[in-house]
C-alpha cells in the first residue's frame, strides 16, 4: 500500500509516494514545485494558496497513477504561522521569516522579559524570527489581525486545516516557537500573557505519529478522490529528517544540510542549562517525545543567495560549475562566520563577504570560486565547532558525523566536514525529510514498532555514502585560522 509524503522546503516543495516492499522503502518523486517568497510593498510573505494548490496537484498526480494512498502527511520548515478567523477563513498571507518585521523584537522581550526566564521555559535558541518574536511584532504594530484572529496554525497545520477542516497543532513544530513549555508540556502562558496574544488561540498538541483527520468531502468531490487519513508526522523538517537518519547506535550525531544546517544529536528530554543557554542551543521536540539538541547553522543559503545574485547580474552557474571553480580556487584565503548576521537575509551575499572580510582584515574574495570556497571552507569549519560544543553539552563523544539532507550532493562539502572534524562523514539519504516523514506514518500504520526499527530499515534501503577525513595539518591550522577570525568580530562587538 502506497502513502505520500509532502516536503515543504524554504525554495522548493515535492511529493514523494513511498511503498513498503520486502522490508525496503521504495520512493518515488511524483510532484515538484518551488516555493518563491512574494514581497508586497516591505514586507515578504509566504505564497501559501499556492502551496496548497501544489498539494492538491500531488493528489491529483497519484490519481492519475491510479495509486489510491492509505495516508499522507505535510512537513514543512518552522516559526512561520498563519491565524484563522471566527469564520474559518485564512486572515492575510504568513509572514516570510527572513522579513524584516521583527528587527530589534528579540532584544526587545529579553530585556522585558529576562533573557533566562525564557530559556528555562522553552529551552529553545535565541533567533530573531522565532514565532514570539513574529507574534510580538505585529502587536508592536497594532495588526489589524490580532483583533480578528481565533485560532494559531502553523504552515503544515494550515494545510492540514484546508485538507480536513480539522484544527491541530503538532509537537516538534509547536516547541520550534518559543512559547512551547517543554517541561510542563504546554503552551506557556506566563510567555504568551508577556506579548499580549490569547491562549485561547492555541489549541491541542498533536504527537507525531497520530491521525490528524481525513480529507473533506469538498476536496475529494472537487479532485474526484476517494477519503485519505492525513497524518500529523514530524511536521518540522528538521524532526523529519532526524527521524531519518540510519543511525544504529543510540548516541550519535548528525548534520541535516540545505539551505540550513541543523547539527545536533537526540536526547531524550530537553536539556536546559547554564551551557546551552550560553551556547544558544535549541532544544525541539521530536518523534516518541525525543528531543533535538542543535543548533542552527546559517548553511547553504548564503551560497544560494550569492548565486541569484550572479543571475541577476547575467550570470548563470549550476551548483556543479560553482562546485568546480571553488577547487581550482586558492585555499583557506579568506574566512567567514556563517552565523554573523550580516548573511541572515536576503541580497548581496558577495558585498557582505567582502565586507565581513574586509571586517576582519582579511583578503577580500573577488571571482566565484574564491567566494565558494569561502563559503564551503567556512562552513565545513563551523560544523567543526558546533559538534565540539555539541559534544560538550550532552556529555557525549561522537565517532563520526550523519549527514542527511539536499546538501549532501555537495560531495565537496561532505569531504572538507570530514577533512574539518577530523572524523567520518555518513552522508545520506538526501530526501531525508521525506522519508522521516514515510517512517512515522508507517509507525502509525504499525508496519515498524518504533523509530529505531524505521531507522534500522532506512539503513538497509539507501546507499550511505562514507567519507574518511584526510589533509588533517591544513584543516587543524585552518580551524585555527577560522577561530582567531571569528572570536576578532566577537571581541570587538564586546569592547
Amino acid at each position: 500500500m502506497s502513502i505520500l509524503a509532502y516536503d515543504l522546503g524554504a525554495s522548493s516543495g515535492r511529493v514523494l509516494l513511498g511503498e513498503l516492499t520486502d522490508s525496503r522503502i521504495v520512493v518515488e518523486e511524483i510532484h515538484r514545485f518551488s516555493n518563491d517568497p512574494v514581497k508586497v510593498g516591505e514586507r515578504l510573505h509566504w505564497d501559501l494558496l499556492r502551496l496548497y494548490h501544489e498539494v492538491q496537484q500531488g493528489l491529483l498526480k497519484a490519481k492519475h497513477m491510479r495509486v489510491n494512498p492509505s495516508s499522507l502527511a505535510i512537513d514543512s520548515w518552522a516559526v512561520d504561522f498563519g491565524l484563522i478567523g471566527k469564520t474559518g477563513e485564512l486572515l492575510g498571507n504568513p509572514y516570510h521569516y527572513r522579513d524584516w518585521h521583527t528587527h530589534g523584537v528579540m532584544e526587545e522581550i529579553q530585556e522585558r522579559q529576562g533573557k533566562d526566564f525564557i530559556f528555562q521555559r522553552t529551552g529553545i535558541q535565541f533567533l530573531t524570527f522565532n514565532t514570539i518574536y513574529q507574534l510580538a511584532a505585529m502587536r508592536n504594530a497594532s495588526s489589524p489581525l490580532l483583533e480578528q484572529a481565533k485560532h494559531f496554525l502553523m504552515i503544515p497545520d494550515l494545510l492540514r486545516y484546508f485538507l480536513t477542516g480539522e484544527m491541530y497543532n503538532e509537537f516538534s513544530n509547536a516547541t520550534s516557537t518559543q512559547l512551547y513549555n517543554p517541561l510542563q508540556q504546554k503552551w506557556d502562558d506566563e510567555l504568551l500573557s508577556g506579548i499580549n496574544i490569547p491562549r485561547s488561540w492555541f489549541g491541542e498538541v498533536l504527537e507525531p505519529g497520530n491521525v490528524a483527520g481525513t480529507i473533506r468531502s469538498s476536496v475529494m468531490t472537487d479532485l474526484g478522490i476517494g477519503a485519505i487519513p492525513v497524518i500529523a508526522v514530524a511536521e518540522h523538517d528538521t524532526g523529519s529528517a532526524v527521524a531519518a537518519v540510519p543511525a544504529l547506535e543510540h548516541s550519535f550525531a548528525y548534520l541535516s544540510c540545505g539551505t540550513w544546517s541543523l547539527m545536533g544529536t537526540e536526547t531524550a528530554q530537553p536539556v536546559i542549562n547554564d551551557d546551552t543557554l550560553r551556547f544558544n542551543f535549541t532544544n525541539e521536540g521530536g518523534v516518541g517525545r525525543t528531543y533535538r539538541l542543535l543548533k542552527n547553522i546559517m548553511g547553504l543559503w548564503i551560497l544560494q543567495e550569492a548565486r541569484r545574485e550572479w543571475e541577476r547580474q547575467g550570470y548563470s552557474y549550476s551548483f556543479p560549475e560553482l562546485v568546480h571553480m571553488a577547487e581550482q580556487a586558492p585555499a583557506f584565503t579568506s574566512l567567514i562566520d556563517p552565523d554573523d548576521e550580516l548573511f541572515l537575509h536576503a541580497g548581496d551575499m558577495k558585498t557582505r563577504i567582502r565586507q565581513y572580510c574586509r571586517n576582519t582584515g582579511q583578503p577580500l574574495p573577488e571571482t566565484p570560486g574564491e567566494i565558494t570556497r569561502c563559503v564551503l571552507e567556512s562552513l565545513a569549519l563551523k560544523y567543526r565547532y558546533i559538534l565540539e560544543l555539541t559534544e560538550q553539552v550532552s556529555g557525549q563523544r561522537f565517532n563520526g558525523l550523519h549527514m542527511v539532507g539536499g546538501g549532501i550532493q555537495n560531495r565537496l562539502l561532505c569531504q572538507w566536514t570530514a577533512n574539518s572534524i577530523q572524523k567520518p562523514v555518513w552522508a545520506g539519504p538526501a530526501e531525508a525529510s521525506a522519508i522521516g516523514n514515510l517512517a512515522v506514518q508507517w509507525m502509525t500504520q504499525g508496519k515498524f514498532a518504533d523509530i529505531w526499527e524505521a531507522r534500522r530499515v532506512i539503513a538497509d534501503s539507501i546507499s550511505v555514502e562514507e567519507y574518511e577525513p584526510a589533509e588533517s595539518e591544513a584543516w587543524e591550522d585552518a580551524y585555527g585560522q577560522f577561530r582567531r577570525v571569528r572570536d576578532f568580530l566577537y571581541i570587538k562587538d564586546v569592547e
